[in-house]
């Protein structure tokens, strides 16, 4: 299968502002700000930005970002990927991205995520004593052509020393962290025209009946892949992040679904990390660093400065071990190289979209890469 052969479903982006080493989180901004409007003028569907804190990316104020970016383009949607509803309340993620669509109507995606739940369940899985042994790991397979690796455990990096002080900064002090079920619910009842609160019914203002599409992201086959089934909203299922359980949570959803107002039928979304340029080599080359800013990931540092391919030293054999699984799913590649990766998850997952993080040190390879991914994929005919 080539991508000269099949009609190309929709791409879109999604950006997490990095901060490179050697740049400053201003010009990070500025560079999503920048990728945005060369996205716009490509063909991308959607612009979409992660929220993470204390790291280095230049998205954490999303809303605010989102905002800027909408009003620095003129078509293409933009979005969260996603508002970790940990960090906000349903009222306050309403009368923000109302605000905004007030300004630029029919043009948002609120993506919502459960990191901060998820956070809150693995620290207290940590703190108390286990009654079970876990559970054994599945294996890696190939599905008809794409790669599950095996499981990532995560726990440990959830209960990281600065992912608790994260928690700390960003929450009040015996703030009760809400069902992730309970908080879409709200979020979709202010939308739709008001939130009974007792005896009291809330209108957001603004942000009631606001014309903005709400989705949900998840990484595996639990609540997120559920709720965004039974309450008909389309879903984005995690492979650049959790490529292992990709399955599982595009069949959870899919088994779940029931139609609503906003969605008749599934639509699933699917994520991947890919780095483009002129041959295969290059991209390597410009891709080498991906697996040092992944393990400061997984290792509880979060996200550090990109670094520079040139001048960075190699992983070692045990670093490379705790990242083996995102670097073998990473799609790097000549512009042909990784259209055909692309086809084969869209064939396996049944994806009705698919969705592409490209980071490298230099902006110009990150631009360069989106480019080249657009003109092979069939958005533009122009800017090979």
């Amino acid at each position: 299968m080539t991508a000269e052969r099949v009609a190309p479903i929709p791409l879109s982006v999604l950006d997490l502002a990095p901060v490179s080493e050697g740049s400053t989180p201003a010009e990070a901004v500025r560079r999503s700000i920048a990728l945005a409007r060369a996205a716009q003028q490509w063909g991308y569907r959607r612009f979409w930005l992660a929220e993470h804190h204390f790291v280095s990316v230049g998205s954490s104020s999303t809303a605010t970002l989102i905002a800027l970016i909408a009003a620095a383009t003129e078509s293409i949607r933009v979005g969260s990927a996603a508002v970790q509803l940990g960090h906000h309340t349903p009222a306050s993620v309403v009368e923000a991205f109302g605000t905004i669509d007030a300004v630029f109507p029919g043009r948002l995606d609120l993506g919502l995520g459960r990191s901060g739940q998820r956070r809150h369940e693995a620290l207290a899985a940590a703190t108390s004593a286990p009654t079970r042994p876990p559970l054994p790991r599945e294996p890696e397979r190939v599905v008809d052509g794409l790669l599950l690796p095996e499981p990532f455990a995560s726990a440990a990096m959830l209960s990281s020393p600065l992912i608790a002080a994260t928690a700390q900064a960003l929450e009040f002090e015996g703030a009760t962290q809400p069902d992730f079920a309970d908080a879409v619910s709200d979020i979709l009842a202010l939308l739709d025209g008001g939130l009974r609160v007792g005896e009291v019914e809330l209108h957001a203002v603004p942000g009631e009946h606001a014309d903005v599409e709400v989705w949900v992201f998840g990484s595996s086959k639990g609540q997120s892949a559920q709720v965004a089934g039974a309450e008909g909203l389309p879903f984005v299922a995690n492979y650049h992040v959790s490529p292992a359980t990709v399955l599982e949570a595009v069949d959870a959803y899919r088994a779940n679904f029931r139609p609503s107002a906003r969605l008749a039928e599934p639509y699933v979304v699917v994520s991947a990390d890919v780095v483009v340029a002129d041959d295969d080599s290059l991209a390597t080359q410009l891709a080498s660093t991906y697996g040092h800013w992944v393990y400061d990931i997984r290792t509880g540092r979060g996200a550090q400065p990109y670094l520079d391919p040139g001048t960075a030293p190699p992983l070692t054999v045990d670093q490379r071990a705790a990242v083996d699984d995102r670097l073998r799913t990473q799609f790097v590649g000549a512009p042909s190289t990784v259209a055909e990766q692309l086809h084969t998850l869209a064939r396996v997952t049944g994806a009705d979209e698919l969705v592409i993080t490209s980071v490298t040190h230099d902006f110009d390879d990150r631009l360069r890469s989106h480019q080249l991914l657009a003109a092979e994929w069939g958005l533009t005919d122009s800017h090979r």
